[in-house]
């Protein structure tokens, strides 16, 4: 454990957790305690958190909802930011959303059909906040944040940077934040006027094709794998024979082999080693290799 009396003395106590469970954090529900959680409500809040972890010597990671994430058992000796409810304003201004990075994509869609817009209905149903879903350019039935997203405020090196679509570089499940390690502070959406009613029928339409399909009962990080080119990795993983397959408790998932579930007491080792097998199986079989899509902290 390092020395957090600098975050003691810099901030509020509701704004730091100490030894607290991630997997309280995680949709997967899985992982050990984090040294420090700080809780930031404003742009401020943020830099200084960085600033501090590294006059101590000590990772940062950032995070939004969770939802993208395996978290070790042993846990995170790092300062954990987690962007959510102190960080998530919202504001419209014509045909555009702005939104700070802790907001939730079900929040921001829902804020979306309330004023009329369209081109969210998508995001509806994906879990997890704004930050994370530019920062992966996370996506579902054929759209993609990349459709909607105007521009963004990054913090880099401590400066924060406006970056239009172009300059944020997305493609396929990630984006130019990803591999340059940068920050979603907020992001600018462009949407277009809809009938409330239509908005409203899309959504539901989506939400009920999510629940004939996908394991929503059960504690998950999402789909899994990256989509393999020209392949589906759920379709790949149910041709190898492995819907359903067991490790401790970890699952593919018997409803959609794209997912993996925690049956109840998951580790992280469990899912790991359910990972590596299925890549190791899909591979044998087709001679494709499987990407997790899943961060691995």
């Amino acid at each position: 454990m390092f020395d957090t009396s600098l975050f003691r003395k810099n901030f509020e106590s509701k704004k730091l957790l100490f030894d607290e469970l991630m997997s309280g954090h995680t949709t997967f529900k899985i992982g050990g305690p984090a040294a420090l959680m700080v809780l930031p409500d404003c742009q401020g809040d943020i830099v200084t958190a960085l600033e501090l972890a590294e006059l101590v010597g000590v990772r940062a990671f950032v995070m939004g909802g969770g939802s993208n994430l395996l978290v070790n058992d042993d846990g995170i000796d790092a300062v954990v930011i987690k962007l959510s409810k102190g960080f998530s304003d919202i504001e419209v201004d014509g045909e555009a959303i702005t939104a700070q990075a802790g907001v939730s994509l079900a929040r921001l869609a829902a804020f979306a059909h309330q004023h009329g817009l369209a081109g969210l209905e998508f995001a509806s149903g994906i879990p997890g906040s704004l930050g994370g879903a530019v920062y992966m350019n996370a996506g579902a039935y054929g759209e993609e944040m990349s459709d909607r997203v105007r521009s963004a405020k990054l913090l880099e090196d401590g400066e924060v940077v406006d970056c239009d679509n172009a300059c944020l570089g997305f493609s396929y499940r990630t984006s130019s934040v990803q591999a340059e390690g940068k920050l979603v502070l907020s992001a600018t959406l462009s949407l277009s006027p809809g009938d409330p009613r239509e908005i409203s029928a899309k959504m539901d339409e989506l939400a009920k094709r999510r629940r004939d399909k996908q394991p929503l009962e059960c504690p998950s990080a999402g789909s899994t794998f990256k989509r393999p080119q020209g392949q589906f990795a759920g379709r790949l993983i149910e041709d190898a024979g492995l819907k359903g397959y067991v490790i401790g408790g970890a699952q593919v998932s018997p409803k959609h082999a794209g997912f993996i579930i925690n049956t109840g007491g998951a580790t992280s080792r469990d899912v790991l080693d359910l990972f590596e097998h299925i890549q190791e199986q899909v591979f044998k079989r087709f001679g494709v290799r499987l990407e997790p899509e899943v961060k691995i902290v």
